[in-house]
């Protein structure tokens, strides 16, 4: 797609650079024309092509006016293409009849050695990326840290969530609510078993999986206790830039002190997503777009912190700081409605009171 649009503009642009036998003539019937070009857009330089067949001697200010002519022609129609076939990346549900929910945690801390930490567990929904749910805890305690028993589905939603929620307890709490899930992969804390009861072994299969952009599948089980919960690992090898990057973060993990084995070094070279979906209602390829939507998620915590200054939390005492954790949330939240609300409507500032007639009318 790159090279085809590299290749029109070069078309494009040549025009200024021909001699005006080349140059298409001046038809009065594209004097004023606004149409795109007809068909595909790829075709840009056979258009021209076209176009030349009909040249003439053309001098001055005629040259000027044809070269504007289609010029306009080539212009209006990329236009077109930019507001009808991208509209950049495409946030609504590719799952007929599911509602798709990003989930994720952050921390907010006080300043100082001595200042505490909160988490805000998030929820958003897509494509409208409104906040359906959140919940104010410590960082410290019993049931504080990332896991879905924090939130409350549906039989019709989709979760999608990073490798802080890839564990049984948090598959299981999904699947007793009729919901399905699409969660990055933590090889340590989930692990997986193939329909013996074997355990994965995870490098042997991502051994064959050899390429960038290569897509893998295996049918696989989650033991939750006693209950066996079935499931897909689906898997696409990273390009050599990605697994550059990965390996450099892998290297300020270890300067930090923590351990980095060879089953972490491998599966950073891999996006490594479980689902419980089933291959007809998703395939391995759905299921990794989808997954790369809940990127959304980490956008919204950088907005709530850079525009809201969520981050910078007063120290005060835990009841205080609580209180101004909900009132940062509060102005967001009300933030974001304010905005939707202006999307959809000519915003004049007072409402409309009804009267008498309109009473009898209803």
């Amino acid at each position: 797609m790159a090279d085809d649009r590299r290749e029109n503009l070069d078309a494009l642009l040549s025009l200024f650079h021909k001699p005006a036998k080349l140059v298409p003539c001046a038809n009065a019937r594209y004097s004023c024309s606004r149409r795109a070009l007809s068909g595909d857009l790829q075709n840009v330089p056979e258009r021209i092509g076209m176009e030349t067949r009909h040249r003439a001697e053309i001098r001055g200010q005629s040259l000027a006016l044809a070269r504007l002519k289609l010029l306009n022609e080539v212009v209006h129609g990329l236009l077109d293409e930019l507001l009808l076939r991208e509209q950049g990346v495409d946030l609504s549900p590719k799952i007929q009849g599911r509602q798709i929910r990003l989930l994720d945690a952050t921390v907010v801390s006080e300043p100082g050695k001595t200042g505490s930490q909160w988490r805000v567990h998030y929820s958003l929904v897509l494509p409208t990326l409104e906040c359906d749910h959140f919940v104010l805890t410590s960082t410290t305690g019993t049931g504080v840290s990332e896991r879905f028993g924090q939130f409350r589905f549906s039989s019709s939603d989709l979760v999608l969530a990073d490798a802080g929620y890839s564990n049984p307890p948090g598959i299981l709490a999904i699947v007793e609510q009729d919901a399905d899930v699409c969660v990055r992969l933590n090889p340590h804390s989930l692990p997986l078993y193939d329909g013996d009861g074997k355990r994965l072994k995870l490098s042997a299969e991502l051994s064959q999986i050899a390429s960038a952009g290569t897509v893998a599948e295996w049918p696989l089980w989650v033991h939750a206790g006693e209950r066996k919960i079935p499931g897909r690992l689906t898997a696409i090898r990273k390009s050599k830039e990605a697994i550059r990057r990965a390996d450099v973060r892998l290297k300020d993990k270890q300067q930090r002190g923590k351990k980095v084995g060879p089953l972490t070094r491998l599966c950073a070279q891999y996006v490594l997503v479980f689902t419980t979906l089933s291959t007809q209602q998703a395939s391995a390829e759905r299921v990794l777009e989808m997954y790369r939507l809940r990127w959304q998620i980490e956008l919204s915590f950088k907005r709530l912190k850079s525009i809201a200054d969520l981050g910078h939390l007063p120290k005060y005492d835990e009841r205080s700081s609580r209180a101004w954790l909900y009132g940062k949330l509060f102005l967001a939240l009300l933030t974001e409605k304010m905005t939707r609300v202006a999307r959809t409507i000519s915003p004049w500032g007072y409402g409309i009171k009804k009267t008498e007639d309109d009473k009898q009318m209803a």
